[in-house]
């Protein structure tokens, strides 16, 4: 099985959201841009967060120094994104793929995450969390996503729990709910095996 990561803006905890998969699934993992942080990456967090050996971490196509969405990020950097730079790594193992910020985040002055995620072919899973306007956000990328035919796993809600706003958006969406991952002041190793044992075999 091998899912992307996607998230209905930035700051929604994909990448916490990644580690748990990545422990579920024992998969490898790979997040295709790196923006900002290089000295504590995604990839990094993840590593620190799962228990399981099994896991391969990929390099990232790109690593840019500033936490900003990659196109201006990469112009400060010298470089333009190239979407014929990605290729899915080769791995007989499960892969989970964590995006950089949201759906149409630009890579270059052409194409968005949207364009990338087409490449990759395979199914998202969508990460949401619960604040004001999370539910606009949510149809909006889901509605863009079902618009260029992208086969969408289903749904995981991260954070404080708001009843309401998820039934709406599992209402509306008719998306599969994959599970929820609550509030934590804490994120360590414990947590995510604990998640990890929830997720597993939960649809995924």
């Amino acid at each position: 099985m091998k899912y992307i990561i996607a998230g209905i803006g930035t700051e929604i905890g994909k990448t916490f959201v990644s580690s748990i998969l990545t422990e579920a699934l024992e998969a490898d993992y790979w997040k295709p841009i790196q923006s900002g942080a290089l000295d504590f990456t995604d990839t990094d967090m993840v590593r620190s967060l799962i228990s399981t050996n099994k896991t391969v971490f990929h390099p990232e196509t790109y690593r840019l120094s500033e936490p900003m969405s990659p196109h201006a990020a990469a112009e400060i950097d010298g470089v333009e994104i190239e979407l014929s730079k990605f290729e899915l790594p080769k791995t007989n193992n499960h892969l989970i793929v964590e995006m950089a910020g949201g759906i149409m985040v630009p890579l270059n002055n052409r194409e968005t995450n949207l364009d990338l995620i087409k490449k990759l072919n395979i199914p998202v899973i969508l990460v949401s969390k619960n604040y004001l306007g999370s539910i606009n956000h949510t149809l909006l990328s889901v509605e863009i996503l079902k618009l260029n035919n992208i086969n969408i796993k289903g749904i995981i809600f991260n954070g404080q729990q708001n009843i309401s706003s998820e039934d709406f958006i599992l209402n509306y969406t008719k998306l599969d709910f994959l599970g929820r991952i609550d509030f934590e002041q804490n994120l360590d190793k414990n947590v995510v095996k604990k998640y990890a044992v929830k997720f597993r075999g939960n649809k995924i």
